[in-house]
């Protein structure tokens, strides 16, 4: 009976490990294992950091959409991004009267692509330093690299930083940023 226990203990161990490696390329986000095999909503609701845009994207009717098949590439604020808003914002923008905006500035969050950093890099290198990012909300970003970070800034001269590069998705892939980027109108 001893002997069982240990081999049953041995192999889960053995499984458990495999399962890690799978996934261990991709980065942990909010505290939460985040899975290739899954879709952007199937892991962003696990993501402790991100409790704010899951709030919002499902007062804006889009989780549908971002469980689709994609691909896209989700620049993803965090709470903390969200939180450096003008008080009463997130709130004002949750309310159903403001759907529209909200759809508005998600959607400039989204490019209906899967671009990893490396060819995120590689267009900006190509286009000099800087490169238009066209997003499904009709945005368009500018992507720069300074020190090995890209940056993206928004309609309105915002800067977000990418702080968490290429977390594979199975309808495309997320990058982690620090703040809220907003459409000119």
């Amino acid at each position: 009976m001893r002997s069982m226990t240990l081999k049953s203990l041995a192999a889960s161990a053995i499984i458990a490990m495999s399962a890690t490696a799978a996934f261990a390329d991709n980065p942990m986000v909010g505290g939460a294992a985040m899975y290739p095999d899954k879709n952007i909503i199937e892991n962003a609701v696990n993501s402790n950091d991100h409790t704010t845009l899951v709030a919002a994207v499902k007062a804006a009717g889009l989780v549908d959409t971002l469980e689709g098949p994609g691909p896209f590439t989700v620049f993803a604020p965090t709470d903390e991004a969200f939180a450096a808003l003008p008080d009463g914002t997130v709130e004002t923008l949750l309310k159903p009267e403001n759907k529209d905006q909200l759809v508005k500035i998600l959607t400039c969050h989204v490019v209906a692509a899967d671009a990893m950093s490396s060819a995120i890099e590689k267009m900006i290198a190509d286009d000099g330093g800087e490169h238009d990012v066209p997003t499904v909300g009709g945005c368009v970003l500018k992507a720069s690299e300074m020190d090995g970070t890209i940056t993206l800034t928004d309609e309105t001269g915002g800067v977000a930083h990418v702080t968490i590069a290429d977390v594979e998705q199975s309808n495309g892939v997320i990058h982690v940023i620090d703040k809220v980027l907003l459409p000119a109108s």
